[in-house]
């Protein structure tokens, strides 16, 4: 990581993370190769580029200490905010950290691809966009998603979203409102969306494993590296294959509903 002067606005990752998953309880902590999925999510966004900061922001809640503690072991920085609305705790943390511009990965995507972050970043740094994100046409594999967006855009988004999804999701009332923000979607040369790398249920989990355990010793390896794996052991695909898409955002949605601030 780079470094820069006190006071001035610093490139930030914020990773999100809680132990409390309604579907795969305690997930983060999961081991892979005998480390837990946050340090390989924390260990992989370490290689992008042209960041200064990285934050892993979790809840207050007591069970979230042992992440707190995996923060400060691996010498990033820890915040603690409100359990539910990630939005806030995105906002807060930013504003505590002076981050600008943010750059938005979740704790449960242990085969996050620093190279796609690192591209994303420049692009957003050499356009005029409020917010970029490679989920809103997904073309990458499910796990690789990122948002990066300026913190102008975060704190307009916390002011005005009231809906119980864009408070869980913190992105979403930018995405939905195209008049007020500049947007891009990042897309890849080919559509890859079809592949699902991210960990949401235990499928998800032996899944990551078995990638994990063909690329030992390496820990860090790209998109590319995982395609080859896929293609040389096709089966491997099946094994979580009847999962969808974003079901966590679907299920918010369904129980969507105002919220009184």
């Amino acid at each position: 990581m780079k470094k820069t002067p006190k006071n001035k606005t610093k490139s930030t990752i914020i990773i999100q993370a809680r132990t409390g998953s309604s579907r795969l309880p305690r997930k983060v902590l999961s081991k892979i190769q005998s480390k837990s999925m946050i340090w390989h999510v924390i260990n992989r966004v370490k290689k992008v580029k042209n960041v200064d900061q990285i934050i892993l922001a979790t809840s207050t809640n007591p069970s979230d200490n042992s992440l707190v503690k995996i923060a400060e072991k691996e010498n990033i920085l820890a915040f603690t905010g409100s359990t539910n609305d990630v939005l806030d705790r995105y906002y807060q943390a930013s504003l505590k950290f002076t981050a600008d511009p943010i750059i938005r990965i979740t704790g449960d995507c242990p085969l996050i691809d620093p190279q796609v972050i690192t591209k994303m970043l420049d692009f957003f740094q050499h356009e005029k966009y409020d917010l970029i994100s490679n989920n809103i046409n997904p073309t990458f594999p499910d796990g690789l998603d990122a948002s990066i967006f300026s913190f102008n855009a975060l704190k307009q988004a916390w002011k005005k979203s009231n809906l119980q999804s864009e408070r869980e999701h913190v992105v979403p009332y930018i995405t939905k409102n195209k008049k007020s923000f500049k947007i891009f979607s990042y897309e890849n040369s080919k559509n890859l969306s079809n592949y699902r790398w991210t960990v949401d249920e235990k499928n998800d989990l032996n899944f990551v494993r078995k990638i994990y355990h063909l690329m030992k010793p390496k820990t860090i390896f790209y998109t590319n590296d995982i395609l080859k794996i896929l293609k040389q052991n096709p089966k491997l695909l099946t094994i979580n294959s009847s999962i969808s898409r974003d079901e966590g955002y679907t299920k918010s949605l369904k129980n969507d509903h105002k919220l009184n601030f």
